[in-house]
């Protein structure tokens, strides 16, 4: 159990990583930070507590509109951001306004962090993915063992479930892996798939995988057009407690993570969805694994996408 977890960004995903906190007891304090008005974090943060002693937690969560909330704290959570809306005009912001608006947002998380919780583990899962991690290192320089992104736990889960589905089998067979950027150039690695250790072939046909790997690259937006507003939250908020608890418990395992490169794959400076070993440390070591020759062209394709969006990050940091 850890002191302090600071949870920065009070909506859905925010609200869900809280309650789990509480719920799980994986934290003695959990603090919430959102600038909504009146005081959404604080008020978010009271229904939680009103509920505790139902389920028998006595972790405390306390929320505020200022950072000095997360003071101390041994771990933070990042999912400030705002998502693509419509305008009351009827018109949708441009992907170059939206991304510029975050990266603004992450600029306070930024220095919220830094001045309140500097020595914390960082894990984020605010989108873009791959813009807003790279855009935090940047302002904060951390140990890249310290700083990682949520996305590929996520993306393998998907992959997971839908072979499942798909085999009729129970997921906890499933073995599967989903890396590189998080988007459409997003990587299913069909050689490392496996269930109950077997090919995945010997279950689910190669049209059929297919067909599961598009799906899995696009599953984000069929859950937000199902939903009709919003996006994900209960999936994405687990998925980053999964990478929490392997911290908290210091269990090292291996999980995709979107991780600070440092040659590994050939690729230097960039946060890039891989395999690592997550322990009491954070990232406390990188797996490198065999690909075929398709997965690796389709990997250096995705980290190119990540490159160009870590490019337009350090170009709207001179603006």
């Amino acid at each position: 159990m850890l002191n302090k977890i600071a949870v920065i960004g009070g909506g859905n995903i925010g609200g869900v990583l809280v309650h789990e906190i509480v719920a799980r007891k994986l934290a003695r304090n959990v603090a919430l930070v959102d600038v909504k008005e009146p005081d959404f974090a604080a008020g978010k943060c009271l229904d939680i507590v009103e509920g505790s002693p139902v389920i028998g937690s006595d972790v405390r969560a306390k929320g505020a509109k200022v950072y000095d909330v997360i003071e101390g704290a041994d771990m933070v959570i990042n999912t400030a951001g705002v998502p693509r809306a419509a305008r009351p005009d009827g018109t949708l912001p441009t992907r170059e306004e939206l991304l510029a608006t975050n990266l603004k947002i992450t600029d306070f998380v930024s220095a919220g962090i830094a001045k309140f919780a500097p020595k914390a583990i960082i894990i984020s899962i605010a989108n873009p993915l791959d813009a807003i991690v790279y855009r935090l290192q940047m302002n904060l320089k951390r140990d890249r063992a310290t700083i990682m992104g949520m996305a590929g736990v996520l993306d393998s889960a998907r992959y997971r479930q839908f072979i499942a589905e798909e085999a009729g089998i129970s997921v906890s067979n499933v073995e599967a892996m989903v890396l590189g950027g998080h988007g459409d150039d997003m990587l299913p690695i069909r050689s490392a798939c496996r269930i109950a250790g077997m090919p995945v072939e010997k279950f689910v046909s190669p049209a059929r995988l297919d067909a599961i790997e598009d799906r899995t690259r696009k599953a984000g937006g069929e859950v937000v057009k199902l939903l009709g507003s919003g996006s994900a939250f209960v999936s994405p908020a687990w998925s980053a407690l999964e990478m929490a608890e392997a911290v908290i418990y210091d269990k090292r395992k291996i999980m995709p993570v979107s991780a600070l490169l440092q040659g590994e794959y050939g690729v230097d400076g960039l946060f890039v969805g891989v395999p690592a070993i997550v322990g009491k440390n954070g990232v406390e070591q990188i797996i490198e694994i065999d690909l075929t020759a398709a997965e690796q062209e389709m990997f250096r394709k995705s980290v190119a996408s990540v490159r160009k969006t870590a490019d337009e990050v350090i170009a709207m940091s001179k603006k």
